[in-house]
């Protein structure tokens, strides 16, 4: 197996939450617990600055090169005026569809620790437990044509679907749902979009080859709804590119912060791993941000590019265990008595001495 894998730290908070799993990374390797190499190259704002591009060539090849991939995060307030295609996250579209990353894995849980940060009722999200899969190469987001009129006055963007785009994400949705509880969700907006009428379709035709996942459809309006008046009523949410970025945003909330949700975007062949939370411009240099969904990524990463769910458990006990401790990064502390991004990665790391030795 290619053990090469090609970290990202991109823009913002991105390097200071990659040097913390960093050292969790560097520990693991040097305890000869798993065999790994790793290389950084530069993506988003940080590339334009550095190579002209927000996706160069040089990290193109070694993205292409790699087993896996770990991302920080992309997005700058120097680039944001930039035409598209040089903006910091076209680099990240980029990547995404170079590398053909169709299918995008969100779980949504909750540490017991955390159940009074959310700003629902303990009993709601207490037994929270699902995934949202998302299409991630698609959809509006690479529609065409898309752009501004001559006097730009008015613009478009494309929603475009192909039955084969729809299908072969129903088709790992089901595969994942039948490790699960059997339950996908399919979210649309079949009542008005065409695009969402042919992914009701395709989604119904997949799943009559497959009897035993129960499936139903619900409207992208009412799922947001349900989200946090039932989100226990979930497993599997599937959905498009727009819907499913939108619903699993919201649904980071339902755990106490969008800081400790991890990501994985998966193609046959490649794996990119990121929280799902952005490049945080505001807090970035400050000691501030919360490094945990960066290293339940790299939980996932272990788990999907290496098959070793073993190490993925470890990692989410090593948080659950330091959480326990009443350790809270400023995000969820309720006071000015919080850890800082490297104290929460030393605390990280010493707990994961402690569950795995040399």
């Amino acid at each position: 197996m290619n053990n090469k894998i090609l970290l990202l730290p991109g823009d913002g908070v991105g390097p200071e939450i990659m040097s913390e799993a960093v050292k969790l990374l560097d520990y693991l390797i040097d305890s000869k617990v798993i065999d790994i190499r790793y290389e950084f190259s530069d993506i988003g704002g940080i590339a334009i600055d550095n190579h002209g591009n927000p996706f160069p060539d040089v990290t193109f090849e070694k993205a292409k090169s790699s087993h896996a991939i770990l991302l920080g995060a992309v997005g700058t307030k120097k680039h944001e005026k930039n035409a598209n295609k040089m903006k910091p996250e076209s680099g990240l579209l980029a990547l995404r569809k170079t590398l053909d990353l169709y299918i995008n894995l969100r779980p949504i849980f909750i540490f017991k620790s955390l159940i009074d940060k959310s700003s629902l009722k303990p009993d709601i999200i207490k037994d929270i437990d699902l995934v949202i899969v998302r299409e991630l190469v698609s959809d509006i987001y690479f529609g065409e044509p898309r752009g501004f009129s001559e006097d730009n006055k008015s613009a478009f963007n494309t929603m475009r679907y192909t039955e084969s785009e729809i299908m072969r994400i129903t088709e790992y949705a089901i595969k994942l749902s039948n490790k699960r509880k059997g339950r996908i969700t399919s979210v649309d907006k079949a009542n008005v979009l065409e695009t969402s009428q042919l992914w009701r379709k395709c989604v119904d035709d997949v799943a009559s080859k497959h009897p035993r996942v129960s499936v139903n459809h619900m409207y992208i309006d009412n799922a947001a709804m349900q989200l946090i008046h039932s989100p226990n009523q979930f497993d599997v949410i599937l959905t498009g590119n727009l819907f499913g970025d939108i619903l699993s945003d919201e649904a980071s909330m339902l755990t106490g912060s969008i800081g400790m949700l991890p990501s994985a975007s998966l193609s046959d062949n490649h794996g990119v791993y990121e929280p799902i939370h952005g490049s945080a411009p505001d807090i970035a240099g400050k000691n501030l941000v919360n490094p945990i969904a960066m290293v339940l990524s790299m939980g996932m990463m272990f788990e999907y590019s290496f098959d070793r769910k073993d190490l993925a458990d470890t990692l989410k006990s090593v948080v659950s265990n330091v959480l326990n401790l009443g350790k809270f990064t400023r995000d969820l502390s309720r006071s000015e008595d919080y850890v800082t991004t490297s104290e929460m990665g030393d605390l990280l790391l010493d707990e994961l001495v402690k569950n795995v030795k040399k």
